[in-house]
C-alpha cells in the first residue's frame, strides 16, 4: 500500500522531480509557462490593437481605392454597354426596316445596271444619313458572304478577303451577332472596334447582312489605363467565358488563351493582381486588374511600422517574465520539496513557506493525503468483500448442480425398483429446476414458456392429488414470438395457491395474438377472486400484499415487464369475489434478434 501510495502521490504533485532533484522531462516548466503566459498578457493587448488598427486602415484603405476603381468599371461597361445597344439599334435599322430592305432587294432582283445604279445611290444615302446621325459608327456595309464579290454596299473601302470567320466572336444579343475587339475592316486604318453581323430580312432565300462597326476612336474612349490614381489594365471575357482583349504587359497571352467564367479565381500567373468584375447582362465581362503591390503599398507600409512595435513589446515582455520567474522561484522549490518529502513518507509533517498562496497549496495537498488514506482502507475493506462474495456466488452455483445430481440419483433409483410415479415426479422436477436455474437463455420463445408451464402445472397436479384442471389455448402463430424466461409460473403459481378453488378448480393459460402486431398472455382460475381495491395494491406492489405472498410474483413479472418493453406492456387484473381472478398481459410481439439488439 505504501508504493500504491507513492505513486499516487506523485502523479498528483505538480512538480515532481528525480532521485537528483531534477525536473522529469516529462514534466511541463513552470518557468516557460510564466514566460509564455507574460508574453500572451503583453503582446495579446497589442495584437488586439494592432488588429483593430489594421482592420480599420484596411477597410478604410480598401474601400476608398475599391470604390473609386468599381466605379470607374462600371462607367466603362456602362459606355461599353451603350456601345453595343446602339449597334444593336443601328444594325435592326438597316436589316429590319422595310424601305431599306426593299431597297436592297430590289437592288439584287433587278437586272438593269442603270436601275441597280439608282438603287445602289438611294441605299448609300441612307447609310450615309444614318451615319451622320450616329457619330459612334464607323463602317457600314451590306454583304453577301457567297457571291463573288460579297461586298454589296459600303460607305467606306474594306479589304478585298471580308470573312466573319476571322472576327473574334463576343457576344450574342437581340438576334445580333458582335465582334471585338478586333482591327477594323476599312483597309486604309488599324483602329481596334466592336462589330455586329445582322442577317436582313428578305423574302427569298438570299443570305445578305448588315456588317455595323464603332468608329475609330470609340474604344479608345472607353477603356483608361488609370483609375483612382492606380494604373490598372482590362481584360474582356465573351460569352463563352473566352478571353478576347488583354492590355496587360505580363504574359498577355495567358488571359487571351485561358478559359474564364464568372467568379473564377485568376490563374496562377496572375495571383500579384487583384481582380474587379463586371458582368453585363448581354452576356460579356470586363475585368479590372491591379497590382496588389500598388494596392496596398500604404498599407504595406503601416504594417512594417506595427511589426516593429510589436518586436519591442516582445522584449520587454521577455524581461519581465524573467523578473516574475525569480520572485517566486525559492518559494516554488520549497513547496516542491515539502511535496517529494510528504510522498515518500505519509507521515511527514508540514513545513510551510510564509507565503499564503503556496501554504494553501500544501495544506490542500494535506487534507488530499488525509482523504488517500481513508481510501485506502476503504478498498481493503471492499477487497475483502468482494472475495467473501465471490465465494457465496460459487457456492451458490455449486448448490443447485449438487441438488440437479442428487434427483438424477433419485431418479435412476425410481426407474431400477419400477417406481413410475416417482420417476416421473423426478423428470418433471428436474426440467423445471433446469428451467428456473437458468440452463437456457435468459430469453425463451413462447413454445419453451408454454412447455415449461405444462411441466410445473403437472407436478403441482400430482402434489394436489389432481384436485384442479389445468387448460392451454395457444395461437400457433404466437408459439415462435420471443419472451422473457419465467414470465408465465408466477402468475400461474398464484393462480393455484390464491385463485383455484378446493374442489372442481380449473386454471387456464391462453396465448393470443393482438391487434398491432401484439400478444396477449391470459392466466385465468375460478377461485374465490378478490376485491377491486385488493388488485389495485397488488399492481402497485403493495407491501401488505407481498406479505401475504400475493404480490412476489406480480412484484416479479411487473419488473420483467418493465425490464424489457417499458411503457409498451401492460397489466391488468380483473377480478371480483365468487368469480376468479384474470391476469391478463400485453406486450409487443419481437423474435430473439430484436431482444439482442
Amino acid at each position: 500500500m505504501a508504493i500504491k501510495l507513492s505513486r499516487l502521490t506523485q502523479q498528483l504533485s505538480p512538480f515532481r522531480t528525480s532521485s537528483l532533484g531534477t525536473p522529469q522531462p516529462d514534466k511541463r516548466s513552470l518557468r516557460r509557462t510564466v514566460v509564455v503566459y507574460v508574453l500572451i498578457g503583453s503582446l495579446l493587448p497589442l495584437a488586439l490593437l494592432s488588429l483593430m488598427t489594421y482592420n480599420l486602415i484596411y477597410n478604410v484603405m480598401t474601400n476608398k481605392v475599391q470604390t473609386g476603381i468599381e466605379a470607374t468599371l462600371k462607367q466603362e461597361a456602362a459606355s461599353l454597354e451603350n456601345t453595343i445597344n446602339n449597334l444593336d439599334f443601328a444594325s435592326k435599322q438597316f436589316a429590319l426596316d422595310g424601305g431599306v430592305v426593299d431597297e436592297v432587294a430590289a437592288f439584287l432582283q433587278e437586272p438593269e445596271v442603270y436601275k441597280k445604279l439608282q438603287i445602289m445611290t438611294r441605299i448609300n444615302e441612307k447609310i450615309n444619313l444614318v451615319n451622320f446621325t450616329n457619330p459612334y459608327l464607323g463602317v457600314t456595309a451590306y454583304i453577301m458572304p457567297k457571291a463573288e464579290d460579297p461586298v454589296l454596299f459600303s460607305n467606306l473601302n474594306l479589304y478585298s478577303d471580308v470573312s466573319f470567320d476571322k472576327l473574334p466572336p463576343f457576344t450574342t444579343y437581340n438576334g445580333g451577332n458582335y465582334y471585338g475587339p478586333h482591327r477594323t475592316m476599312y483597309s486604309a486604318s488599324d483602329n481596334t472596334v466592336f462589330s455586329v453581323v445582322r442577317k436582313v430580312r428578305m423574302d427569298d432565300d438570299s443570305e445578305v447582312y448588315v456588317y455595323l462597326e464603332t468608329n475609330y476612336n470609340q474604344f479608345r474612349k472607353i477603356l483608361n489605363n488609370e483609375s483612382y490614381g492606380i494604373k490598372v489594365s482590362h481584360l474582356l471575357i465573351n460569352g463563352d467565358g473566352e478571353s478576347t482583349y488583354i492590355d496587360l504587359d505580363d504574359k498577355p497571352e495567358l488571359g487571351l488563351n485561358a478559359k474564364w467564367k464568372s467568379g473564377e479565381p485568376l490563374a496562377d500567373a496572375y495571383k500579384g493582381y487583384r481582380d474587379f468584375r463586371y458582368t453585363s447582362p448581354q452576356g460579356w465581362q470586363l475585368v479590372t486588374l491591379v497590382k496588389k503591390s500598388a494596392f496596398n503599398s500604404e498599407i504595406n507600409a503601416w504594417f512594417v511600422q506595427l511589426g516593429l512595435l510589436a518586436f519591442a513589446t516582445l522584449g520587454f515582455a521577455v524581461l519581465l517574465a524573467l523578473l516574475i520567474w525569480r520572485w517566486i522561484y525559492r518559494p516554488l522549490n520549497k513547496v516542491n520539496q515539502q511535496i517529494v518529502r510528504m510522498s515518500d513518507n505519509r507521515t511527514t509533517p508540514v513545513s510551510f513557506t510564509n507565503v499564503e498562496e503556496f501554504d494553501l497549496l500544501l495544506t490542500s495537498f494535506k487534507e488530499m493525503k488525509t482523504r488517500i488514506n481513508d481510501l485506502i482502507g476503504e478498498v481493503e475493506h471492499k477487497e475483502k468483500e468482494k472475495s467473501r462474495i465471490e465465494i457465496e456466488k460459487l457456492l451458490s452455483q455449486i448448490n443447485p448442480h449438487f441438488l440437479h445430481n442428487t434427483l438424477n440419483t433419485v431418479q435412476w433409483l425410481a426407474r431400477m425398483n419400477g417406481q413410475k410415479e416417482i420417476d416421473r415426479l423426478v423428470t418433471l422436477l428436474v426440467k423445471v429446476l433446469q428451467y428456473n436455474l437458468g440452463k437456457q437463455s435468459l430469453i425463451v420463445t413462447m413454445r419453451e414458456e408454454i412447455e415449461a408451464v405444462q411441466n410445473y402445472m403437472e407436478l403441482q397436479r400430482i402434489r394436489y392429488d389432481y384436485e384442479f384442471e389445468f387448460s392451454l389455448e395457444l395461437d400457433d402463430a404466437a408459439m415462435a414470438a420471443a419472451v422473457p424466461r419465467f414470465l408465465l409460473q408466477p402468475l400461474v403459481e398464484n393462480a393455484i395457491y390464491h385463485g383455484a378453488s378446493e374442489s372442481n378448480g380449473c386454471v387456464t393459460v391462453a396465448v393470443r395474438s393482438a391487434d398491432g402486431d401484439r400478444l396477449m398472455l391470459v392466466v385465468e382460475d375460478n377461485g374465490e377472486g378478490i376485491s377491486e381495491e385488493k388488485a389495485r395494491k397488488l399492481l402497485e406492489e403493495d407491501p401488505e400484499g407481498r406479505k401475504q405472498g400475493l404480490g412476489i410474483g406480480l412484484s416479479y413479472v411487473n419488473r420483467m415487464l418493465k425490464r424489457f418493453y417499458g411503457e409498451q406492456a401492460t397489466m391488468h387484473i380483473g377480478s371480483k369475489p365468487g368469480e376468479g381472478t384474470v391476469i391478463a398481459i400485453t406486450i409487443p410481439r419481437r423474435t430473439k434478434e430484436e431482444f439482442h439488439d
